[in-house]
C-alpha cells in the first residue's frame, strides 16, 4: 500500500511539472510581439509613413539600444520593408508615441539592416 501512494504522488508530480512546462512554453510563444510573417504588431504594419505623436497613437514604444523587438531606419522614401519608417506630418499609416515606460515595443534606431534581430 506505501508503493502505491508513492506511485500516485509521484505520477502526480510528474504531470504537475509537465503542466507547469507546457504553461510557460505557452507564454514564451504569447511573448513574441510582432508578427514575423507580416511584420505586424496586432492590425498594424511595422514599416510605412509614420507620425510622431504625443498622444492618440496606435502604438507606443520606447527606444533602447539593447534587446529591441524591431530595428527601425529612418528612410527618405519607399518604406516598403519591415523596420523601414519615412516620417510624415499628416496622413500616416501608423501614429507612434515614444514613453519612457509600458511601451508595446521596444525599437532601435539602425542605420542598415532594419527589421526583427
Amino acid at each position: 500500500q506505501t508503493f502505491f501512494i508513492t506511485f500516485l504522488i509521484l505520477n502526480f508530480l510528474l504531470i504537475l511539472s509537465i503542466s507547469a512546462f507546457v504553461s510557460n512554453f505557452s507564454i514564451a510563444q504569447e511573448s513574441d510581439k510582432i508578427n514575423r510573417e507580416d511584420c505586424s504588431f496586432g492590425n498594424f504594419k511595422l514599416y510605412g509613413k509614420i507620425q510622431f505623436v504625443t498622444s492618440d497613437a496606435d502604438i507606443k514604444v520606447q527606444i533602447v539600444e539593447s534587446f529591441p523587438d524591431l530595428e527601425v531606419k529612418i528612410v527618405e522614401s519607399f518604406p516598403d520593408d519591415c523596420g523601414e519608417w519615412q516620417i510624415v506630418d499628416s496622413f500616416p499609416d501608423l501614429k507612434i508615441q515614444i514613453v519612457e515606460s509600458f511601451p508595446d515595443l521596444k525599437v532601435k534606431f539602425v542605420e542598415s539592416f532594419p527589421g526583427i534581430p
